[in-house]
């Protein structure tokens, strides 16, 4: 009995050192996330542009610079696993309020389909081919051992990513969500990431070498069914469920539990599917968007959480991955600063294109150019799975990192020139 009773309060104690680190791990990057985000807006930048530099600040880059033993006692004192997970939770919900935030029904139009896949094609073909032929040039130089073509599609790959999340709350700071460029802009996106995702897919198999066409379309064919089981099965009981709450007092407790039910295994079945679970929280999301007292009471409920808490956690954890010091000569920095130029131009370039073939006017396919550019914590996504596969070096993963992070700050300037400009404003 003494064994057990030693053992038992060692597990306790080990439980306590635990919580005890997370606790002044999210008290920081609490305090830390909001007072980047007032930063930020300060300077006319979104909050979420401030929020990940944040991140990128209390990593290795310079907390870890600056202060090594603190930072070790604060961060490499105790397992990531808890925060990590709780990222990838809070990333769930911010899809899932992202998705009801959207106005789908627009699309109904003609001319906002056509322009949907104008950008969402353009804007993965441009730079896609810059992003590889790029690649494919400096693979000896930058990332030596590597194969030429396999590199060169990679860095295509992440050229083409459109950060869905950070554009989401950029159109929501915009107000932007309802209105046909953010639909088109928003709908094109999740086209270019599911695309990306499945380039990414294509990449990590030719590195094994182990490329099955048959898995390919199996795992296409699951998410056609997932997605016509959301839509036709899942959509009308959720609908009826959410309508049952008393007007104007939100979402009961018990419609709150179903659906952070339902989100969790819609996100458990993306991730089975070979898609990432936060396109589970994405797709719930949509079946509910028409549904504006609910949207609204979620909002008031748990949105504010979601914003304060989890985001913040994400995006120090992206920048606990990221070391900027390798780049530590004139040259590498040139190449870094062509990449950036490369990759922005590209993805501005076939967006513009796309949305004047598409009848947009001058403002809007600027703003769509603009739009498509995010790129930030999904592309950070990319690079890692990149760097984790042995396709890029580490001086391309933190010159991809620069580059994902420099897309997240154009947005806002540029957007408050031109939205005003917009016929609709």
């Amino acid at each position: 009995m003494s064994a057990l009773a030693d053992i038992a309060q060692s597990s306790v104690h080990q439980t306590e050192v635990v919580l005890s680190g997370v606790l002044l791990q999210l008290a920081i990057i609490v305090a830390a996330g909001r007072i980047a985000g007032s930063l930020a807006a300060r300077v006319h930048q979104a909050r979420v542009v401030g929020e990940i530099l944040v991140g990128v600040l209390l990593g290795p880059s310079l907390f870890g610079a600056l202060a090594p033993d603190l930072f070790a006692q604060v961060f490499a004192s105790v397992s990531p696993l808890p925060l990590t997970i709780m990222s990838q939770i809070g990333l769930i919900l911010l899809m899932f309020e992202i998705g009801m935030e959207f106005d789908f029904s627009l699309l109904r139009h003609g001319r906002h389909r056509r322009a949907t896949l104008w950008v969402a094609t353009l804007g993965i073909l441009c730079p896609f081919a810059l992003g590889t032929l790029f690649g494919y040039a400096t693979a000896a130089r930058l990332a030596p051992g590597v194969d030429p073509g396999i590199a060169g599609i990679f860095i295509g790959t992440a050229f083409s990513i459109t950060a869905l999340p950070v554009l989401g709350r950029i159109l929501l700071e915009f107000k932007l969500t309802r209105a046909p460029i953010g639909v088109i802009a928003i709908s094109a996106a999740a086209i270019n990431d599911v695309i990306g995702w499945l380039l990414l897919a294509v990449v990590t198999a030719l590195a094994a070498a182990r490329f099955s066409a048959v898995t390919f379309a199996g795992s296409l064919g699951a998410l056609a069914v997932y997605v016509a089981a959301c839509w036709f099965l899942v959509r009308p009981v959720l609908q009826r469920l959410v309508r049952r709450d008393a007007p104007g007092q939100g979402p009961g407790g018990e419609t709150v539990a179903f659906v952070l039910c339902l989100l969790f295994v819609s996100a458990l079945a993306t991730y089975a599917i070979g898609i990432f679970a936060i396109f589970g929280g994405f797709m719930v999301g949509l079946l509910v968007h028409e549904e504006r007292a609910f949207v609204t009471g979620w909002n008031q409920r748990v949105g504010t959480l979601v914003h304060v808490l989890f985001m913040p956690i994400f995006f120090t954890l992206t920048g606990l991955r990221t070391r900027i010091g390798s780049l530590d000569t004139v040259e590498a920095w040139g190449w870094c600063v062509l990449l950036i130029a490369l990759a922005m131009a590209g993805k501005f370039g076939g967006c513009y294109l796309a949305g004047r073939l598409s009848g947009q006017g001058h403002v809007a396919a600027k703003i769509l150019g603009v739009l498509m550019n995010a790129r930030g914590l999904m592309e950070l996504i990319v690079i890692n799975v990149g760097y984790d596969i042995g396709v890029i070096s580490q001086q391309m993963f933190t010159m991809l990192v620069l580059m994902a992070l420099a897309s997240n700050v154009i947005p806002t300037p540029a957007l408050k020139y031109w939205t005003p400009r917009l016929p609709h404003a």
